[in-house]
């Protein structure tokens, strides 16, 4: 069966209070979605965000993120008021999210709420279920507040070391703290839960990603350190990262601590087993981020400055991939296959059985041959216009160098009178993919400020775009539904 769906962060929904949430907007997509005739809504990670405020950086691979916590539903529930919420400044810009307002005044608001909330049956019960990372969880991040937001590795050594008696004498004094942070994911998850199944429900499946590391500063580093590769004053011996290519001479230095995977394959790779179990709870299909790394990953020495001194060592492999197939066999995955793919890398995807990722704006590019352009597409395959990382189509066009662009108006027969944007989308929804993800950026024809990210930068513009109110129109709807309709998607 051929389908389609949308990628729309959850935080570029155009809800009130300075970020999108989990509330009215959200359900007003999914109703767009069906409309549309799409089958998934595609979102980012979905964990607290960290540095950067990418959601790619986060302090837990398990915890839900409390900025999408909608406040009209606490307004309904009586543990806020509309005098409250109206009170607060949620930043200037309505078509982005002001990281540090939601910081600075989100939170206080949330304490409120959770100063008036009583505790029932649910909430233990939701506790009790979720102990097992909920418990270190909120200790950690009651420590990081403690420590006004130093990272675990410059605590005491009796805290870096989880001394058991300094735990649990430090978890007794922090306890109201350790309490706000279990109202924050009993919130986050019972109206996740409820707009997931919602969702469902309309006949619309969520796919979510987890990314392959995590960072140095996180509750999955503090809390089994045994599981990364640091020394024993708990820093690393190497570091992630990709090799110099044609985009960047020097690569990537991304910086996250790497796998001790001798030790998890020791293990039955039980951390990632429950991992992907946790992200079963949020998500119905998994996109595996940066697949390759499970066949070999680039490690960069600790300290070097750029990423060109680093080696390849080899990843798990096709004991990972078994092992999580059997641990979880209904939960559906996709293989972020982009980067540097060796056969190696190929045939591991191929025995794996995961569909790969066609990204239809690396077909044009003239700097280095791939294999993007869409007659090459396997079916067992989910084509993307572009991904989050990528610039819009509409930026693409205006910005790509003038040959890359000239060939995809030749391939792909791009056209004024149906507008190049659409004849890129329908590029991408006429191909043999099973599956097609469009951005709504591109839906709606946005230019450069409207990129989600711009992958090895710090910048204000990375991570805040929001869409406007009237985002959704009748016939933006009915075109993107006559597109879905024609490529025999819906």
């Amino acid at each position: 069966m051929r389908k389609s769906g949308i990628l729309m962060h959850v935080t570029s929904l155009p809800s009130p209070y300075g970020i999108g949430s989990m509330g009215k907007c959200a359900y007003e997509f999914v109703d767009f979605l069906c409309e549309t005739g799409q089958i998934y809504w595609q979102v980012l990670p979905l964990n607290p965000t960290g540095y950067g405020d990418s959601p790619y950086q986060s302090f837990s691979s398990f915890a839900g993120n409390h900025y999408l916590i909608d406040l009209d539903m606490l307004i309904d529930e009586h543990l806020l008021t509309q005098e409250e919420v109206d009170s607060v400044h949620w930043g200037s810009d309505e078509s982005r999210v002001d990281f540090g307002c939601m910081f600075e005044n989100r939170g206080k608001l949330l304490y409120l709420a959770y100063e008036r909330f009583s505790p029932d049956e649910a909430f233990h019960k939701f506790v009790a279920e979720n102990a097992d990372w909920l418990e270190d969880y909120a200790l950690f991040m009651s420590l990081k507040e403690k420590f006004h937001s130093r990272p675990w590795y410059e605590w005491s050594m009796s805290l870096m070391m989880r001394i058991s008696e300094i735990i649990r004498s430090v978890s007794q004094e922090l306890q109201d703290t350790v309490q706000f942070h279990y109202f924050l994911q009993y919130q986050f998850f019972r109206q996740w839960r409820a707009l997931r199944s919602y969702a469902n429900q309309r006949g619309v499946k969520i796919i979510g990603d987890v990314p392959i590391y995590v960072p140095l500063d996180s509750v999955d580093v503090w809390s089994a350190p045994e599981l990364f590769q640091l020394d024993a004053n708990c820093r690393p011996t190497a570091v992630a990262g990709c090799p110099p290519d044609s985009f960047t001479s020097d690569g990537q230095l991304w910086g996250n601590p790497l796998y001790n995977w001798d030790k998890m394959k020791e293990t039955g790779f039980a951390w990632w087993i429950r991992r992907l179990s946790a992200a079963a709870k949020m998500y119905d299909v998994v996109r595996l981020d940066h697949f390759r790394g499970f066949e070999s990953y680039w490690a960069v020495p600790a300290g070097d400055k750029i990423a060109a001194g680093g080696t390849w060592q080899q990843g798990p492999g096709l004991d990972f991939i078994r092992a999580i197939q059997e641990a979880l066999p209904d939960l559906e995955f996709i293989a972020e296959d982009l980067g540097y793919v060796t056969p190696e890398v190929r045939r591991l995807q191929e025995e794996s059985g995961y569909p790969g990722m066609k990204v239809l704006q690396f077909a044009f590019d003239s700097r280095e041959t791939a294999d993007y352009l869409p007659h090459t597409y396997p079916v067992n395959s989910v084509c993307y216009t572009g991904t989050h990382d990528n610039l819009t189509l509409a930026q693409w066009l205006q910005e790509a160098a003038p040959e890359d662009t000239a060939l995809a108006k030749a391939y792909l027969g791009l056209n004024d009178e149906e507008g190049l944007v659409w004849g890129m989308i329908r590029g991408g929804m006429s191909s043999v993919s099973r599956l097609c993800i469009i951005q709504m950026q591109d839906y709606l024809e946005l230019g450069g400020t409207a990129r989600m990210n711009f992958p090895g930068t710090l910048s204000s513009n990375n991570w805040t775009w929001r869409a406007r109110k009237d985002f959704i129109s009748e016939s933006l709807t009915k075109r993107i539904y006559e597109t879905t309709r024609r490529y025999g998607r819906l």
